[in-house]
């Protein structure tokens, strides 16, 4: 049986076999509905209460993974009891380690499965568009992650995580479309679903200032109220190359990133910015890859960021699972030459071996 490769994220958890050239065979959200019930078990559907268990990237409710997890290997995979596989977790940038001891805890322990392996999201999505060292910049749902790497080891020197993400992004579109549509009642929800249809990046800063001319989109609510939606579909994009919009006293993306490589000796640089590769759902907006490029020519660094197009023998929106696909790549390699943790590993030695084994 292929080993199976999960991909925790703030928003959506994706899950499949490794087939490193289809995307995850499961893309559903992390956030879980918990029903509560009374003495007699009997559920109260009145009382429903929506649990996240990953919040900026990081597990923080143990049980509701657990269920998520078991619902996704057992129903969504076809594992069955008894007979449980191999699984390659990918691991966020800063991940404590508490948190990696208690998922490799969690795996052996309550799904018994027979091998694991982790690895850190920025090599994979290296290793998905063919490159073992390079920059990620991760745009994910609760946090931003910058990070360098050198012949597949992250430089944890020259990387850095935001806690910003596209849920901060959502909540400054809708408090832009509330500005301009007052009277409109919109839940977060569905400021979301307007901001992936509608979303836009300026191709500069002039481009930006010019957008209050922009055409005025009209977009009928599910409650049937009418929305306009004009240049609040450019603050999205342009909260990145201008933090101040979120209220932050930053720099902007491309600036960060030069900045956190300033930090390696200079041999490297050129070797890192050089194959940049955006990932996250966030950069799949129109225009950004054009704006990042833009913004990295005016670069005053010697060496400029260049980004890495997706091969053509990768899946479409490959930015928006791209560690995934770098997870699949890399199970093939770890599981048949016996590099990840055994069963007996585990036993031998407890969680902590994952520090040892798998970073």
């Amino acid at each position: 049986m292929e080993a199976v490769v999960v991909d925790m994220g703030s928003k959506y958890l994706k899950a499949g076999f490794a087939i490193p050239d289809q995307p995850p065979s499961l893309m559903i959200p992390t956030q879980m509905k918990h029903v509560a019930q009374d003495e007699k078990s009997h559920f109260l559907p009145t009382e429903v209460k929506t649990v996240d268990p990953v919040v900026r990237g990081f597990v923080n409710d143990w049980d509701a993974i657990e269920d998520l997890l078991h619902h996704v290997l057992y129903s969504g995979l076809g594992w069955e009891i008894g007979n449980e596989g191999q699984i390659l977790f990918t691991d966020p940038l800063c991940t404590p380690k508490a948190i990696r001891e208690r998922l490799v805890q969690m795996m052996f322990e309550t799904f018994n499965i027979s091998g694991l392996y982790a690895s850190e999201q920025a090599v994979l999505s290296l290793y998905a568009v063919g490159r073992i060292s390079g920059c990620t910049v991760d745009i994910g749902h609760g946090k931003t992650d910058i990070a360098a790497v050198i012949e597949g080891a992250v430089q944890h020197i020259a990387s850095k995580r935001f806690e910003i993400g596209g849920i901060d992004l959502t909540k400054l579109f809708a408090q832009e479309l509330l500005k301009a549509n007052p009277k409109v009642n919109l839940d977060i929800a569905e400021a979301e679903r307007l901001k992936e249809k509608y979303s836009r990046c300026a191709e500069d800063e002039i481009a930006y200032e010019k957008t209050n001319q922009c055409k005025i989109e009209k977009h009928i609510l599910p409650d049937g109220q009418m929305i306009k939606i004009g240049r609040e579909r450019y603050t999205v994009g342009e909260a990145l190359y201008q933090p101040s919009m979120l209220g932050l006293e930053a720099y902007g993306i491309v600036e960060q990133l030069v900045r956190c490589i300033s930090t390696v000796s200079s041999e490297n640089h050129r070797q890192l910015l050089e194959s940049t590769v955006l990932c996250g759902g966030t950069v799949s907006m129109s225009g950004f890859e054009d704006r990042f490029q833009k913004e990295a020519n005016l670069c005053s660094s010697a060496v400029r960021p260049s980004l890495v197009l997706s091969p053509e023998y990768m899946p479409e929106n490959l930015s928006k699972y791209s560690a995934w696909i770098g997870g699949a790549i890399l199970a093939k390699v770890v599981f048949p030459q016996n590099q990840h943790i055994t069963k007996g590993d585990y036993d031998e030695t407890g969680p902590s071996i994952v520090h040892r084994k798998c970073f």
